[in-house]
This record gives C-alpha cells, structure tokens and sequence, in this order.
C-alpha cells in the first residue's frame, strides 16, 4: 500500500476515527484485531513507524500554528527599543497581530492591545483559557518560556517569558474550583459567556483595598495599575484611569438577596444611594458610589 501524505491541516481526531473503521475490516479477517494494530497500520500508511510518532508530528504541528485564546483585556504601552526584534518577537513567537494605529506599532490579540513605545521596562498579565497549549506553542516556536507553575494564592497556574526589551509577560490561566465547576460551565450557553467590566481609577491599589474589604471582593490579581477582582460569579477589572480610560464606569449585577447585601455595605461603610428600591420593571435594587466616583448597581429580580 503506497504511503499517504498529512493535510496542511491534519486532524487527530478524524485519523482516530479512520483507525477504528480500519479495525472493522481488519476484525473480519482478523477477529482478535486490536485498536492498536488499527492505530499502527493508520500511522504506517502516512510514513510513520508507529501511531506515537503520528500524534507527536501532530501536536507539534498544532503547536506552531496556537494562537492564545486570550480571555481578559490588557491594553498597555511597552518600552521597546528594537521594533523589528519585537514585532518578530510578539508576532512570530507569541502569536500577535502586528498592527501600525496612529503612527505606533500595536501588537494585538483579541482582548489584548501593547503599545510600542519608549519608557521603562514593565510587567504585563495575560489571562489565557489554555495555558498549557498557550506555553507548547511559545516554546516549539522557540521562545524561552518558564515552566508552568501554581501560584495558590490567586489560584493561577503561570509561565513567564520575556521580550527582547527586558519586558515581562506573564501567562495565566485559573485554577480556582468555583470558577472551573463543570456543572456550572455546562449551565453556561454557547455564545457570549463572561463579562469584564473595566472601572477606571487614579489610585490602583486603594481602589483594590477597597473593593476587598468593604465589598468583599477576592483578589484574583494585582499589580500596580491593573486589580482582577473577584466575587461569587463575578470578575471585575480596576484600571489605572489614563487618558484612553478616563472619568468614571459603571455596571450592573443580578443578585440573589439585594437587602442583605445592601446591609453588608453599610454595615462596611460603603457610599450608597439609598436603600434597595423595587421597580415597576422586576427588579429590586440599589446602588454603590466607589470611592473614584464609579456607580454599581446591584438587582435582584422579583415576581
């Protein structure tokens, strides 16, 4: 039988299936066929010693081609130097989007946007939905990744990899038991999942405080203008307040007991409009005034 060539874009799984077709046929002639004679005579068809050889040049292949799934916005300016190093850098190595806006180079990928331009090394956070595809991918195209580690206490699991200006990218991806319930995420429909909502403020880490020990928000996250928050199902983002994020946000959150929540603010000292109030509409709900002016309201729906 004469050898076949892989696609361009070769599926495991559609090889997988063509294996277990073949031990049907194998099996009536040979009934005590096994998947594995099925799955080596698969891999000796496409020129390969054996099916572990097969699925290896296959991840491989899908590891060149990754592209992170990035799942959190991080718009940030990054000191570089060297535009042709780092725009072979962030394109070739970590998958990016190199794109000219406004006289600058912008490297860019879904929720992510990095400025180029001059100032001091910095650190940059990118939340990913797979960090270990995310990090084969960066270290088959080779990019000096760390290995990946568990940091437990914001329930991340990360890598760090550094650009040729010194900047320090940090790839996450978490962990946390509440967040990656599968029941929940099967609750969940297909389609627009999550929501982020950016809050500016002038003073980062205050502003984190605050939301941890008067709303009762978990720090999933933090450095010095960016704080990922977290409560229940909820994640919210404090950003450094700059001229693209200027004056003030505000969001809404469904609720399961507005009045309880409403006492466990001011009971904390938190800056409200009024007490829950039901509406004509089927909500019942009040509202927070941040320290940096940003309004929160939260709902709680009624029959």
């Amino acid at each position: 039988m004469s050898a076949s060539k892989l696609p361009e874009r070769p599926s495991l799984a559609f090889l997988r299936k063509l294996a277990k077709d073949r031990l049907e046929k194998l099996r009536q002639s040979e009934p005590e066929a096994k998947l594995a004679d099925a799955l080596l005579e698969v891999a000796r068809e496409h020129s390969f010693s054996n099916w572990r050889a097969l699925k290896a040049e296959l991840e491989q292949r899908q590891a060149k081609t990754h592209r992170p799934d990035l799942t959190s916005p991080a718009v940030r300016p990054l000191a570089i130097r060297d535009i042709a190093a780092s725009t072979a850098f962030y394109r070739d190595i970590l998958g990016f989007d190199i794109i000219e806006r406004d006289g600058a180079t912008e490297a860019v990928l879904g929720p992510a946007r990095l400025r180029f331009g001059p100032g001091a090394p910095s650190i940059v956070f990118l939340q990913t939905a797979d960090v270990a595809s995310t990090h084969a991918a960066i270290r088959v195209r080779g990019g000096a990744a760390s290995d990946i580690e568990k940091v437990n206490w914001i329930k991340m699991q990360m890598f760090e990899i550094r650009d040729p200006d010194g900047n320090v990218l940090w790839f996450g991806q978490t962990y946390h038991q509440d967040q990656e319930s599968p029941s929940r995420r099967g609750s969940q429909p297909e389609g627009i999942r999550l929501a982020l909502p950016e809050l500016p403020v002038d003073n980062v880490p205050a502003a984190v405080a605050y939301y941890r020990d008067i709303l009762g928000f978990r720090i999933n996250y933090q450095q010095h203008d960016l704080g990922v928050m977290d409560r229940d199902a909820i994640t919210i983002l404090l950003i450094a307040r700059t001229a693209d994020h200027k004056g003030i946000g505000s969001c809404e959150f469904y609720v399961s007991d507005a009045d309880a929540l409403y006492a466990e603010f001011t009971g904390k000292g938190a800056y409200t409009l009024g007490p829950p109030v039901s509406r004509p509409w089927g909500l019942r709900d009040f509202r927070v005034i941040d320290p940096e002016g940003n309004r929160l309201t939260f709902a709680q729906t009624f029959e």
